[in-house]
C-alpha cells in the first residue's frame, strides 16, 4: 500500500514553522520605545537592536498606549519623548513612577536640555539626552540606566553639582519654574520662531488651546504684551 502524499504545500507551511522555532529568542533587557513620531521610533529600534546586547519590546505613540503597553510588556526601561499627542511625556513619566516605581526612564527628545534635564529628572526620570546626540552616547545613557546610574551630559551633571555643594538651594526661583510642562513647551517653540498654528500641529492641539496657553505664560511671568513674551522666548533661546 503507498504511503499517502502530504497535502500542496504541506511540507513547505512545516519548514517555515520549523525555521521560526529554531530563530534564536532575543534576550536582554527589555525596552519600551514612546514616540508619536514611526520614523523616529524606527531609527530608534534599529539602533538599539543593532547593538545586539539590548532588545525593543514594544512601541507606543501616546501616554495611553504607554500606559497599557508597559501593564502588558513589563519593560526594564522606557524610551519616552517630551512631545507626546495629547498628555505631555512629563506628565506620562509621573503617572508611570506612581504605577510602576521600579521602572526606569530615559527621556529622549529634541527639547534643549537646560529648560528640561532638572524637570524631568525631579518627575522620576533617571536621565535625558537629546535627540541629535551620537548613537553611541544614546546607548550609553540607556546602559547606565539600566545599571542604576543616572545619565545626563557634563553641562547639566556640573550644575546639580554646584547645586548640592550649596546646600542643594537654588539661590533664586526661575520664573520659567513656574510653567506647567506644556507651557514651557510651547514658550520654548514660540523662542524657535514658531507660529501658533505651527505648534498647534506639532503638539496635536488646537490654536485656541495653545493661544489660552500663551496668555497663560504672559500672566505668570509677568509680561505685557505677545511682544515682549516673543521677546524673552527667543532671547532664552539663543542662549540655550
Amino acid at each position: 500500500m503507498m504511503a499517502k502524499r502530504p497535502e500542496p504545500g504541506k511540507t513547505r507551511l512545516n519548514m517555515l514553522d520549523s525555521h521560526r522555532n529554531s530563530a534564536p529568542v532575543k534576550t536582554g533587557p527589555r525596552i519600551l520605545l514612546v514616540d508619536d513620531h514611526p520614523i523616529a521610533r524606527q531609527g530608534v529600534r534599529q539602533m538599539i537592536e543593532h547593538a545586539g546586547d539590548l532588545q525593543v519590546c514594544g512601541e507606543a505613540a501616546d501616554a495611553d498606549a504607554a500606559m497599557d503597553a508597559v501593564a502588558r510588556l513589563h519593560p526594564d526601561i522606557a524610551v519616552i519623548d517630551l512631545s507626546l499627542q495629547g498628555k505631555p511625556g512629563i506628565e506620562l513619566i509621573k503617572d508611570l513612577k506612581v504605577r510602576y516605581p521600579d521602572i526606569r526612564i530615559l527621556v529622549l527628545s529634541m527639547h534643549d536640555e537646560k529648560m528640561y534635564a532638572e524637570r524631568v529628572l525631579r518627575a522620576g526620570a533617571r536621565g535625558y539626552i537629546m535627540k541629535q546626540e551620537a548613537t553611541e552616547k544614546i546607548l550609553t545613557a540607556i546602559r547606565r540606566i539600566l545599571s542604576g546610574d543616572i545619565y545626563v551630559s557634563d553641562a547639566i551633571s556640573g550644575r546639580l553639582l554646584q547645586q548640592l555643594a550649596a546646600g542643594g538651594n537654588k539661590p533664586l526661583k526661575s520664573s520659567l519654574d513656574l510653567l506647567s510642562d506644556r507651557e514651557l513647551e510651547i514658550f520654548q517653540l514660540l523662542g524657535r520662531g514658531k507660529s501658533v498654528r505651527e505648534i498647534a500641529g506639532m503638539l496635536h492641539l488646537s490654536s485656541k488651546t495653545v493661544e489660552a496657553h500663551r496668555e497663560h505664560i504672559k500672566e505668570k511671568l509677568q509680561l505685557n504684551s505677545s511682544t515682549e513674551l516673543l521677546r524673552l522666548a527667543v532671547q532664552l533661546e539663543m542662549q540655550s
